[in-house]
């Protein structure tokens, strides 16, 4: 089993891989039609969401870089 990644990209879609699925509200499964890795849209102009589908470009803007979340109480 390869380990889930989820890659949060500069100014554009959280790149998911390794093995998993995802569901819909009601917990059906999106029909990934065998792929290992997919780019899920974060600016919400994607007009396949939840999947990007580039639309976020020049319209868009987000420097990713990781930090830590404060302790949960």
């Amino acid at each position: 089993m390869s380990k889930t990644t989820i890659k949060v990209n500069s100014n554009g879609s959280l790149l998911v891989s390794g093995e998993f699925e995802i569901v819909d509200k009601n917990g059906n499964n999106y029909d990934l039609g065998g792929r290992e890795k997919v780019s899920l849209c974060r600016c919400g102009k994607s007009a396949n969401k939840p999947f990007c589908d580039g639309s976020h470009r020049g319209h868009f803007e987000h420097e990713a870089e990781a930090f830590d979340l404060p302790k949960k109480p």
